[in-house]
């Protein structure tokens, strides 16, 4: 009687036993999975926080040593380059001469030689490439628009440093006055033309 119920009790302790580990296996699959779930989610995110600052740390300083370092450079050297183009239009800065210097220009500049043409070479033809072969030299030259009451005329002239802005004709080379409400031919000792040649405006173009 005794032994039977030994049999029974050990019988009982082996099932609740069984039960026991299966349940423990079964919560123990189930506590992992969550927790590794849990665990692989926080780490995920932390991970990613981190990595994404480091990343962006070392990205925004690289990207800002050498961006803005080779940026700045070629984004200067390219800007004083286009903004001394285009304030000079050769790359190179003028200057105002001496009249020594203008009248000596002048002398050696061959515009005068041109030859005159109502259809095809005029006065204004004639201060433009003086102005032009001015530049060329380094001088600043301005072109000058004498205005009539019909008509005008173009000469050149220069702000000379030692004896302020003084007008030349580039025809003849010549010095020139110039002065409101005065004839220019008159002014000038030159042959009086068919028109009004008073002067109305002076317009200096630089």
């Amino acid at each position: 009687m005794w032994l039977k119920r030994i049999f029974i009790s050990i019988g009982i302790l082996a099932a609740v036993g069984g039960g026991g580990f299966i349940l423990y296996n079964v919560a123990y699959a189930v506590g992992d999975a969550a927790g590794y779930d849990e665990g692989y989610l926080a780490g995920q995110k932390v991970g990613y926080i981190t990595g994404n600052q480091d990343g962006y740390d070392d990205g925004y300083n690289l990207g800002q040593d050498e961006g803005y370092g080779e940026g700045e450079a070629a984004g200067y050297e390219v800007g004083y380059t286009d903004g001394v183009d285009a304030g000079t239009g050769h790359g190179y800065c003028l200057q105002d001469p001496t009249y020594a210097e203008a009248v000596a220009f002048l002398s050696s500049d061959r515009t005068d030689r041109n030859r005159y043409d109502d259809d095809s070479y005029v006065c204004s033809h004639f201060s433009r490439d003086v102005c032009n072969n001015a530049e060329a030299e380094g001088w600043r030259c301005a072109f000058v628009e004498l205005r009539y009451s019909d008509s005008g005329h173009s000469i050149v002239a220069f702000d000379t440093i030692d004896q302020g802005l003084v007008y030349f004709e580039p025809q003849f080379d010549d010095e020139v006055r110039v002065e409101l409400g005065r004839s220019y031919s008159q002014l000038n000792d030159y042959v009086i033309p068919s028109f009004d040649d008073v002067i109305r405006d002076i317009l200096v173009i630089w």
